[in-house]
């Protein structure tokens, strides 16, 4: 099964590259997110390709007044791993590692956008992670993060966003290895138990420097994954003993504030405030929606717009996992820093230390 892939130096396999060598739930995927400095602004973007499920797909979001636009493409991948786009959206690595370009060009749907993210610091390779469901392993990926800023131009209706006109920041990561695409699984491992996924994600960008954290917790609160690290232009630092307080909006499992805390390797502790401004549903970019979920088979060069008002805050499944846009205090040595980020947080089943016993209990 020879593709143009083949014809780069990048196998890893005796086999030719659209055969990835493990299971069909293999992915690979890019993601991004930007806004400008008061956070009134946000968009975001993903693509990724299956190829095992010989599927491609990919979305666009942009937040408005108070609305989330989500353009929605899919298409048959034909086997090809290097055409990274899909329907009318494009991504183009300009220069790996530091730049890439974001395309949407959909007329049907009166969106255009032309915009490129260059890296602030150099990709962090976050740890490895795996999870078990029995015997199971049901996600075992790599990660890399990156922090940026962002120039170019977006253009929704009569609506005409030039990033140029404002500090533009965001952060992209790119992650692949095995996680739940598709069509679900029909066949469960017995016992049947409660789902448990305590997953908190927190890039944020500061005027100078950036930093980035996050926790997968079990049921009774221990981190079985979690990273800490800060950025300045000459240096990467990994901090160690990361904790976390989460309060919570009443009735809801939505953080209405955040406190962690870590230390660095000359004992200097650091400490991060996050206060939500407002969230964005990830379902928008195909995580955990039931129709046009990761994956999931559309057809030839299918598309779909849809949109969702955020004065409103469904708890149903398709919606628990969100993005909040918030602003970040980090103190270090008495100084405080002001910057602006993002909260990722997909909370399902027990947790002990936040008082959750059930599926969706609050």
């Amino acid at each position: 099964m020879i593709s143009q892939g083949d014809d780069f130096p990048i196998h890893q396999l005796p086999t030719p590259v659209a055969e990835v060598g493990t299971e069909r739930n293999f992915y690979d995927r890019y993601f991004f997110n930007g806004y400008n400095e008061d956070g009134s602004i946000f968009f975001g973007a993903a693509f990724c390709v299956y190829p095992n499920l010989n599927i491609k797909d990919g979305s666009f979001i942009l937040v408005l007044n108070g609305v989330q636009h989500n353009f929605r493409y899919s298409d048959v991948l034909n086997h090809e791993r290097m055409e990274t786009d899909v329907g009318c959206l494009k991504i183009e690595i300009i220069q790996p590692l530091k730049k890439l370009r974001i395309i949407v060009e959909d007329n049907e749907k009166d969106i255009s956008v032309d915009i490129s993210f260059t890296g602030r610091f150099e990709p962090m390779e976050e740890p490895r992670m795996t999870l078990k469901n029995g015997p199971r392993i049901y996600m075992d990926s790599t990660r890399m993060t990156q922090h940026g800023n962002w120039i170019g131009n977006i253009k929704f209706k009569d609506v005409a966003i030039d990033l140029s006109q404002d500090n533009y920041l965001g952060t992209r990561d790119r992650s692949w290895g095995i996680r739940p695409v598709g069509a679900q699984d029909t066949q469960i491992v017995p016992p049947l138990k409660l789902p448990q996924f305590y997953w908190l994600w927190a890039p944020a960008n500061f005027a100078e420097q950036s930093s980035h954290f996050y926790f997968v917790d079990d049921e009774v609160g221990r981190a079985t994954n979690s990273h800490c690290v800060q950025q300045k232009e000459s240096s990467s630092e990994k901090l160690y003993d990361l904790k976390k307080e989460i309060s919570y909006k009443e009735g809801t499992r939505r953080i209405s504030k955040a406190e962690f805390s870590a230390f660095k390797g000359d004992g200097t502790e650091v400490v991060w405030t996050l206060n939500p401004k407002y969230h964005i549903y990830m379902c928008g970019l195909g995580y955990m929606h039931p129709e046009w979920g990761h994956g999931q088979f559309q057809g030839q060069n299918q598309s779909r717009y849809d949109f969702y008002d955020l004065s409103e805050d469904p708890h149903d499944p398709p919606f628990l996992h969100i993005q909040a846009i918030c602003d970040f205090e980090m103190k270090e040595n008495e100084v405080v820093m002001k910057g602006i980020g993002a909260l990722e947080q997909l909370l399902i089943g027990p947790h002990s230390p936040s008082g959750f016993k059930d599926l969706l209990d609050c």
